[in-house]
């Protein structure tokens, strides 16, 4: 197709221009009284980096906050050009006869280490227009969406008025100076619709297979093709609006329903369900853990209600996975009150996965007709970093690597976690060898231990291996291949002389800029529900790299807005698989994602990467959330050295 130009429509979120008193009272109503600690630390985390003006002086000049002082201003004094020692409060008294009504409050600080400027809060402005950067909360992205989200109908024709607004051909630079011609239309392009795969469930229920239709079914009259067995458990519930009666009556829905859907479930706890109070969630946890213990018995699932206010799910699952070695199930208590069958199906979904069962899985793995994956021993990794937010150099970048544990079902996921450098996208412990004094060559890494797990798992060493590498930029193609397929060969070396496999490795990308429309919307054989492409639609022709192995796979139906589409490029097969067979396997396995009855929109390893990733930051974020910024002068290998480990995942709750 030659060049091509990218036009879409992009939300951002930014600061509100407000005072910076405004902004803190979000932390602390009452600013008559000084901060305590931890809303001091929260809100200089918070305002670090952002401009602020001053609406006391004709001036317009913005000041760049770096923190803000660790006294009142009404303690915090400081020495003038001319050498004097005064106040703050002094100075803005004396200077600009403005008498500060915070003085309790902290102050700004701009400037130098050296040279800081201290500025009050009540006088300084949000400069409007600054980006937020920071991860959203779960009231905002709701906020974000519904103000911005498009049909795709509306979306396109959204890019049609923005191109001809810019009208690129009549702009004298682009058009007479450069020669370039843009296209009024947007580039029609070839796509086929991959055909949804049958999938299997248990032999007992009604229905044993089901056909997906537009990317999505139900389990109604099915069962779980693997129920996982649960005798001992229990619930502990930490909301203040739902009594006893009502968590029991949850407890016995979900346990009803778990057994309908083909587990075996006790129906009686080990220890009667409680109530725990909200603001002691770790003594509770440890007291149900140490009165099963006493029993003699391993609780195999803790049920738990969480607290009504947000923002203790991280550290539930943290004492949780890494301290006590539970398997948890965490519900909402504004969904557990309402004892919905849907919420039970849901629920139980992620029950019987957590606790070993599969839900379901494709009727070719079971049959064997999976091309380059069930005539062999076959491993499928899925392989994610995530990075802290930017500036927070204290906290590390977190990678997650995840793999199949069945063959040839390839439907239940093992997963580990490291954490390396900030923003180091390469992952550092996919192997890893140490040379020991007593023992010698002492070999590791994530790949190696899954590789050794799948063995003992299927009785199979892997035959051949697919790899889906999540969050690779272009730039970082050759970068990311060189290093990570050295640490898969050194990995399968370490574990027998000669062992290696092929590899199929393929990064996945799942924010890319195109987007796909239909050609003809009021066709209903060419759009799903929502009026976007059908699921399983692929484009692998003009929008894509002339000589390289690409693809753009929709393997999800749309629920609201404009579909995104997830590009696969295949940086490397040894396992020589044509286009076709390593889309209908990629669209396939999309359809195997445990915890809901839809295809999902990239392919599951790398989505349980993904999440194993982001779930083990909830691991660390009590230690590092209270810090700012690293020093920048401080070099790569500097802060590789102040890594800490992750605390270690307990092994019962690893295939979680």
């Amino acid at each position: 197709m030659g060049l091509s130009l990218n036009i879409d429509v992009s939300a951002c979120s930014f600061y509100e221009p407000i005072l910076v008193t405004e902004f803190v009272q979000n932390y602390c109503r009452d600013l008559s009284h000084p901060l305590s600690d931890q809303v001091r630390l929260k809100v200089k985390k918070a305002l670090k980096g952002i401009k602020v003006v001053l609406t006391h002086t004709e001036y317009n000049n913005s000041h760049k906050i770096t923190g803000i002082s660790s006294q009142p201003m009404s303690q915090l004094m400081f020495t003038d050009d001319s050498a004097t020692r005064m106040s703050v409060i002094q100075y803005f008294r004396e200077r600009y006869n403005i008498a500060l009504q915070f003085t309790s409050l902290p102050a700004l600080v701009a400037g130098s280490e050296a040279r800081p400027i201290y500025l009050p809060m009540e006088l300084s402005r949000i400069v409007a227009g600054q980006r937020y950067t920071k991860r959203l909360n779960e009231r905002q992205v709701i906020a974000l969406l519904r103000a911005t989200c498009q049909r795709p109908r509306e979306r396109e024709e959204n890019i049609r008025m923005m191109a001809r607004a810019n009208a690129y051909n009549e702009d004298t630079l682009v058009n007479k100076e450069f020669g370039i011609q843009v296209a009024d239309d947007l580039t029609s392009v070839d796509a086929r619709i991959l055909p949804a795969p049958m999938l299997k469930y248990h032999e007992t229920g009604r229905e044993a297979s089901v056909n997906p239709g537009f990317g999505q079914w139900n389990m109604i009259n099915k069962k779980m093709f693997n129920g996982g067995r649960v005798e001992v458990w229990t619930c502990v519930n930490f909301s203040t609006r739902l009594n006893r009666d009502v968590a029991f009556q949850f407890c016995q829905g979900l346990v009803d329903m778990c057994n309908s859907k083909g587990m075996e479930f006790n129906p009686r706890p080990v220890i009667p369900i409680s109530s725990s109070n909200p603001n002691q969630i770790e003594k509770a946890l440890v007291d149900v853990h140490n009165r099963t213990t006493q029993q003699g018995k391993q609780l195999q699932l803790l049920i738990i209600i969480l607290p009504d206010v947000s923002g203790s799910y991280g550290r539930i699952k943290r004492v949780c996975e890494t301290e006590l070695g539970i398997v948890s199930q965490c519900c909402q208590p504004r969904q557990a009150s309402r004892l919905n069958m849907q919420y039970f199906e849901n629920v139980a979904l992620k029950i019987n996965v957590k606790v070993g069962g599969r839900n379901t899985v494709l009727v070719d793995a079971v049959q064997k007709r999976i091309p380059l994956v069930t005539d062999r021993p076959t491993i499928i990794f899925g392989a994610d970093v995530t990075h802290p937010q930017p500036g927070e150099d204290s906290s590390p970048s977190i990678a997650a690597v995840v793999a199949s544990m069945d063959w040839p079902e390839v439907a239940k996921y093992r997963g580990l976690v490291s954490a390396q450098a900030p923003h180091e996208e390469i992952i550092q412990d996919l192997y890893k060898s140490i040379q020991d004094p007593q023992g010698g060559l002492v070999h590791g890494g994530m790949i190696r231990e899954l590789l050794i797990a799948f063995r003992r798992s299927t009785n199979f060493k892997p035959h051949r291996i697919i790899f889906y590498r999540d969050g690779v930029g272009e730039r970082q193609f050759s970068q990311v291949l060189l290093h990570e397929m050295n640490a898969i060969r050194q990995a399968c070396a370490s574990l027998e002389e000669g062992y290696a496999p092929p590899v199929t490795f393929v990064v996945v990308q799942k924010r890319c800029r195109t987007r796909l429309f239909p050609a003809e919307n009021n066709r209903c054989d060419l759009t799903d529900r929502s009026g976007n492409i059908l699921p399983g639609t692929v484009v692998d022709t003009e929008i894509c790299h002339p000589t390289e192995f690409d693809f753009y796979l929709n393997s999800h139906a749309g629920i609201q807005g404009t579909s995104r589409p997830t590009h696969y490029h295949v940086l490397y097969d040894e396992n020589r698989f044509t286009a076709d067979g390593l889309q209908v396997l990629t669209n396939n396995l999309c359809y195997t994602y445990a915890r809901c009855t839809r295809s999902v929109s990239i392919v599951p390893p790398a989505y349980y990467a993904y999440l194993a990733a982001f779930r083990a930051r909830y691991y660390i974020e009590d230690e590092t959330s209270a810090g700012g910024s690293t020093d920048g002068s401080r070099s790569r290998a500097e802060r590789n050295l102040a890594i800490r480990p992750l605390p270690v995942i307990k092994d019962n709750v690893k295939d979680n």
